[in-house]
């Protein structure tokens, strides 16, 4: 396979062009596209620019866009072909030979075939004297010409060697495109390519491509076979991105950038026909652990609660200040040593750790795909535990649990666990920043092979939420990924900053639930109107249903089997365990029940908080009233 280049358009990545050229350079871009406004805003004169480039190693592969060129208006012909001769000017500095032309939006837009092909030949015999080239593209919304189709017939009729297309994934697939059909197109007249992906959504076009593109993998467009018809036709220029997405253009062009690499390598692995090759990604067995990080305000009460829930210490780690928790094959971590930042008497997921038939190549894929590799201490004897950086900032672990894996760094304590009926990890979930939910998606199908189910969305007590599940083909696996389309909570309400949760299985939820009673787990209180609206909505066996009251179990299908689950109070102001049974194949994660636990946790805190102010209030008054002089006291 010849070794394709990649591009990425100046829009794609936020800041000045300093900062995009920056990132685009550290990411291992080839070249960049120049977005014209990046350069009107820019100090750099475009030969400065062009020697900037240089000096990085990137080529400008494209310079755009040139909008409304065609017009029904002779003078403003002449202008917009005086408007060409001045940025070909501007592209022999900045080195580029290729300018894309998008078809006209104005009111003026040429509707004649004959005569819109006419102007564009009129154009591209301006280029061509300086050696340069048109790349012509249908935009979704343009006024005559919309479809990729059209656009061709215009080229086709022009006949000038100069004058070729642009094909935009976005552009073509918005509007039901068929792909197949690029066969028909001579290579010598694929000019340009441009990559983008997108949700699918019901809006206008223009406010679906301006505001909501995503990278390739991160939306529902199928670009492997897009790209793999273009490529088929005879296309041999660079694979450049093209995004425009609000989040990204305020987001650390830094990461931007390497998010935009990762979707190319993984869309080029994807390929029907000379893929790019990529370190497989090893079957994932399991969860091994979840570590969170505790200080010396939150770590006695993770403790006690897991100890609640039926855990036992049963290891403690031989050089750092680290707890293993376990029951049946659910481990647990305690770190009192993490360096990462949080609030005092705060608790955190911090890392966690799945089951790789091969953790050396699932490290191999990770780096492959640009994933950070973090560094890490390790004491003598202690297993070599490779770990990437997810966007969020979770360390995720590439483990072997068994005798030569990561239990050997931890001293047995002697203690086992009674159990309450907990088998293993079901799931964990995790709140991602809201600028990095599309880039999680695509990190955890891309570099742990993870393949991602569809978004739901909640309308929740403090706002929208939308959560999205990630798993292995086996389930061993899962993840349940959500994000706050808005801030939540203001200053009105103790809300949970970015709240996280482990998910423990049970084959009897009923009877662990009854355990975890007993044993006096913080347990969330549903209210009776959830079970009253089950009863009303499912007409449930009243025995499960007086079961569900008693416990304070939620309930949830999805088509395929059911899923009962009860939670904990959150602990350390941001963590919450959960116990799950699943019944015949379901396969989500009780989404419909979250507005249901967020008001319940909601209110659990300020009743706590309510409570701790009353008891520092008793407190305060008992202690001024033992130093408040007697009345007989001498004076």
């Amino acid at each position: 396979m010849a070794e394709r280049r990649r591009s990425v358009a100046t829009v794609c990545l936020s800041g000045t062009l300093e900062d995009k050229t920056t990132a685009a350079a550290a990411a291992g871009f080839d070249g960049i596209e120049v977005f014209e406004p990046d350069l009107v805003a820019s100090p750099w004169a475009p030969a400065e620019l062009a020697a900037r480039c240089t000096d990085l190693g990137l080529s400008i592969d494209l310079y755009q866009p040139f909008r409304d060129l065609d017009s029904t208006d002779p003078a403003t012909v002449a202008r917009n072909l005086r408007r060409a001769r001045a940025k070909f000017d501007v592209m022999a500095e900045l080195g580029v030979d290729t300018v894309l032309v998008c078809s006209a939006v104005s009111p003026t837009a040429v509707t004649d075939d004959d005569e819109l092909a006419a102007q564009l030949h009129a154009a591209a015999e301006l280029a061509d004297e300086r050696g340069l080239r048109i790349a012509y593209e249908a935009l979704a919304w343009g006024t005559h010409v919309s479809t990729w189709e059209h656009s061709w017939d215009v080229v086709r009729s022009a006949d000038h060697p100069a004058l070729g297309l642009c094909l935009d994934s976005f552009h073509v697939l918005s509007r039901g495109g068929d792909p197949a059909g690029f066969a028909d197109v001579p290579a010598d007249k694929l000019f340009f390519l441009q990559l983008a992906d997108a949700p699918q959504l019901s809006m206008d076009v223009l406010q679906w491509s301006r505001h909501h593109r995503l990278f390739p993998g991160q939306g529902a467009f199928a670009l492997p076979a897009f790209l793999g018809h273009v490529l088929a036709a005879g296309y041999t220029g660079p694979l450049s991105l093209e995004v425009f997405n609000d989040v990204f253009r305020q987001a650390d062009p830094a990461r931007t950038a390497v998010d935009a690499m990762r979707s190319l390598l993984a869309l080029e692995a994807e390929l029907p026909v000379d893929p790019l090759v990529l370190p497989a990604a090893p079957q994932l067995t399991g969860h091994a652990f979840t570590e969170l990080a505790v200080d010396g305000v939150s770590g006695p009460v993770l403790a006690d609660v897991l100890a609640r829930l039926g855990f036992a210490h049963t290891g403690q780690h031989r050089s750092k200040p680290v707890q293993l928790w376990e029951q049946g094959t659910a481990r647990v971590l305690l770190n009192a040593g993490s360096t990462t930042p949080a609030a005092p008497g705060e608790a955190s997921v911090v890392a966690l750790a799945v089951e790789s038939v091969d953790p050396t190549a699932s490290a191999a894929r990770a780096e492959a795909l640009r994933a950070p590799v973090l560094p890490r201490t390790r004491g003598a004897a202690e297993a070599e535990l490779s770990a990437v950086a997810a966007p969020d900032g979770t360390e995720v672990f590439f483990a072997r649990t068994g005798p030569d894996g990561w239990p050997a760094d931890f001293l047995a304590t002697g203690e086992t666990a009674e159990g309450v009926g907990l088998t293993h990890t079901d799931h964990v979930g995790l709140t991602q920043p809201f600028d990095a939910y599309d880039e999680a998606g695509l990190f955890y199908r891309s570099v742990l092979g993870l393949t991602p189910g569809a978004d739901a969305e909640v309308a929740a007590p403090f706002g929208l939420v939308r959560s999205r599940g990630v798993t292995t083909p086996s389930r061993d696996v899962r993840l349940a990924l959500s994000v706050s389309l808005l801030r939540r909570g203001g200053g009105w309400t103790p809300g949970v900053p970015d709240p996280q949760h482990v998910a423990f299985a049970t084959g009897d939820v009923v009877a662990t639930a009854r355990a975890l009673r007993a044993a006096g787990a913080p347990l969330l209180a549903v209210p009776a109107n959830y079970h009253a609206d089950l009863d009303d909505r499912l007409h449930l066996d009243p025995a499960l249903l007086a079961d569900l009251r008693e416990h304070g179990l939620l309930y949830d299908t999805d088509g395929h089997g059911a899923f009962v689950h009860l939670y904990t109070e959150v602990l350390g102001d941001r963590v919450f365990f959960e116990v799950v049974q699943r019944l015949a194949g379901y396969d989500s994660y009780g989404a419909a029940n979250s507005p249901v636990r967020m008001a319940a946790h909601r209110r659990a805190r300020a009743e706590k908080g309510s409570r701790a102010r009353a008891e520092n209030g008793s407190r305060a008054r008992a202690e001024n009233g033992s130093r408040a002089r007697p009345l007989s006291a001498p004076t």
